[in-house]
């Protein structure tokens, strides 16, 4: 787990420093961000297709046993989890998807928690690495769900309204404009 987390923040920072030279589409630290979460979502979603870990990266197998029992289908949920990683990495670096995306891998990262609440609970290794605590697994996912909600809101094609816009305030008021959400 802690790998998924270098690559994203490690991505995250070449990206910016790109933006830092000029490169004009790495303006921001949020889209930067974006598109370092879509380095790290590639990465993620490869192991899933994996037969077995490698010892950096665990395997399908791997992320197999971490499905809760209540969870049918587990090797099937595994592959679709990988296939939406991927749908989701390849909406993050488009300006027009960028805002489903981030929305759609928020809840896809909300729907992943019991797994990882799971594989904690059960003490399940991934891959050569032994079992990552809760304590680090919850506020790692949370970051996640952070960034991808981010990323939903850079680029400016937030497909709801989260601007104040001005109203009449009344008689009473005066005349003045207040503002209401």
């Amino acid at each position: 787990m802690f790998v998924t987390l270098l690559l994203l923040a490690g991505s995250a920072l070449a990206f910016r420093c790109l933006g830092a030279l000029g490169v004009g589409r790495f303006a921001s630290w949020r889209v930067s961000a974006a598109h370092g979460m879509a380095v790290m979502l590639v990465a993620t979603a490869a192991a899933h297709f994996a037969p077995s870990g490698n010892g950096v990266m665990p395997g399908h197998a791997d992320l197999t046993a971490m499905v809760p029992p209540f969870v049918p289908f587990p090797g099937a949920v595994v592959l679709l989890t990988g296939v939406l990683e991927l749908l989701g990495a390849a909406g993050l670096v488009r300006t027009a998807t960028r805002p489903a995306a981030g929305l759609g891998l928020a809840v896809l990262f909300v729907l992943l928690l019991p797994a990882n609440v799971h594989a904690a609970a059960e003490g399940i290794p991934l891959g050569e690495d032994p079992a990552v605590p809760l304590w680090f697994r919850i506020p790692e996912q949370l970051l996640y769900i952070g960034v991808a909600l981010s990323a939903a809101t850079a680029s400016g094609l937030v497909p709801f309204r989260l601007r104040r816009r001005p109203v009449e305030a009344g008689p009473a008021g005066g005349g003045r404009t207040a503002l209401r959400r």
